[in-house]
């Protein structure tokens, strides 16, 4: 082992960077316009409307102390679809938006350092009721849907940006979060990174509790491969890259 490369590594999970920025002079404190809280549908995009929360009550009544008991990851699903009310519930649980303050700044159902979330839900979907196959966006504004495009050899492809685990192409939808960095550093500069990092553990965590509702299973991956994923998800790799993945399926 070499120590120097594990201590430069271990100096990330520090909060010591910190006290070396001028706060003072982050783009949040010179006056520039905070980055929008989600990326706008595309031009021609048509907005597929997601069932309301009303359609939730269905879920209703699993306790707490029980779905946190019996959280585990699962690697098998059953060949059974998702409902779209699930798929809903699923997304709102991990990303959806309880208020907007104002440009840039909302209340999510997840905490984020400074009130960020970085991220955007992008799903990889294989077999979810009244959807086509490929892959889509959530907009937690609207709580909606926008289809980003096809994938040829969905399962395939899948497979091989996951650097061959191939459970995760079995599962009905993958949720894929993307990070745009700016966002964070908009507010905290260089000590962004580290709390984007434990930010999307909060994001996931959501999404286990919230699979255990709807009688389904999640497996949190942080092992695939970069340029491929990045690729599959039609995002440029540097301004908005894939952070974390998580394939559900009923169990």
């Amino acid at each position: 082992m070499d120590k120097n490369k594990f201590a430069a590594h271990r100096a990330f999970l520090q909060d010591t960077l910190r006290l070396q920025i001028d706060f003072r002079q982050t783009d949040q404190n010179l006056g520039v316009t905070p980055p929008a809280i989600q990326k706008p549908p595309s031009e021609g995009q048509e907005m597929i409307l997601l069932p309301d929360h009303q359609t939730f009550k269905a879920f209703a009544g699993t306790d707490l102390v029980d779905a946190i008991g019996r959280r585990r990851s699962h690697r098998h699903y059953q060949p059974l679809p998702l409902s779209l009310a699930e798929l809903s519930f699923l997304l709102w649980a991990s990303q959806g938006i309880s208020e907007v303050f104002a440009h840039g700044s909302a209340l999510r159902t997840v905490p984020s350092a400074g009130c960020r979330h970085a991220f955007e839900s992008y799903l990889v979907v294989n077999n979810v009721a009244t959807l086509e196959r490929g892959v889509y966006r959530y907009l937690p504004v609207e709580h909606a849907l926008v289809f980003e495009h096809a994938l040829e050899k969905l399962q395939t492809v899948l497979t091989e940006a996951t650097l061959g685990q191939d459970f995760i192409a079995t599962a009905p939808v993958t949720f894929a979060w993307t990070v745009l960095p700016y966002r964070m550093e908009w507010r905290y500069d260089l000590a962004a990174h580290r709390v984007i990092a434990i930010d999307v553990g909060h994001v996931c965590q959501n999404l286990y509790l919230a699979c255990e509702a709807i009688h389904a299973g999640t497996c949190a991956i942080a092992a695939y491969h970069q340029e491929k994923m990045d690729a599959l998800l039609h995002i440029d790799g540097e301004n908005e890259f894939t952070l974390y993945l998580a394939p559900v399926g009923k169990i």
